[in-house]
């Protein structure tokens, strides 16, 4: 039997980003039985352009749908830019719009900053018009004020890993019943 996976996505390129450490953290944080794969392809998406989007889309592109499709249930944590989602994230969920593999996907946001609820409200409108089904028990806010935290802060502040351990007991649980069926 295989475990349930949990497909993390940051929605940054920033060697230090703080939505790549809540995704290192997920890893870390995971509960039993439920396998984090870490999404690392954003940077090589190409643009979006529907031309492209044919039987045999770039390289790229179909390994993310793979990934997706592998996977039971995601978890996204994007930052925010100019109050919106960063053209790198929008870009990887266009070039999932049209995919068989994300219709349905049960999705958490894991949001790094809590001075950052555009992006997260923009998100979460993107996330619901390609059909996927917000977890809601799995969209946190992470409380963090100052410097942005790194993995060992995240996975070592009780009040942050508490919550970032709900969310993904929350995903648990659902990758749990979907486990097999995507």
């Amino acid at each position: 039997m295989t475990l349930p996976i949990l497909l993390a996505i940051s929605g940054s390129l920033r060697a230090a980003s703080s939505n790549s450490a809540v995704v290192a953290a997920a890893r870390a944080l995971a509960p039993p039985g439920l396998e984090v794969v870490v999404y690392e392809g954003l940077g090589d998406l190409p643009h979006f352009n529907p031309d492209l989007d044919t039987e045999t889309p770039p390289a790229p592109v179909a390994e993310l749908r793979r990934l997706v499709g592998a996977a039971d249930v995601l978890v996204i944590s994007s930052p925010e830019y100019a109050h919106g989602i960063p053209g790198v994230m929008k870009n990887a969920l266009d070039w999932l719009v049209a995919s068989l593999e994300f219709p349905g996907k049960p999705v958490g946001l894991i949001n790094a900053s809590a001075g950052s609820v555009h992006a997260q409200a923009a998100l979460e409108e993107v996330l619901r018009t390609m059909s996927a089904e917000l977890v809601a028990d799995a969209c946190v806010t992470l409380p963090w004020t100052g410097a942005k935290p790194d993995l060992a802060q995240l996975v070592e502040t009780p009040e942050l890993s508490n919550l970032m351990s709900v969310a993904l007991a929350a995903l648990a649980r659902r990758a749990a019943g979907t486990a097999g069926e995507t």
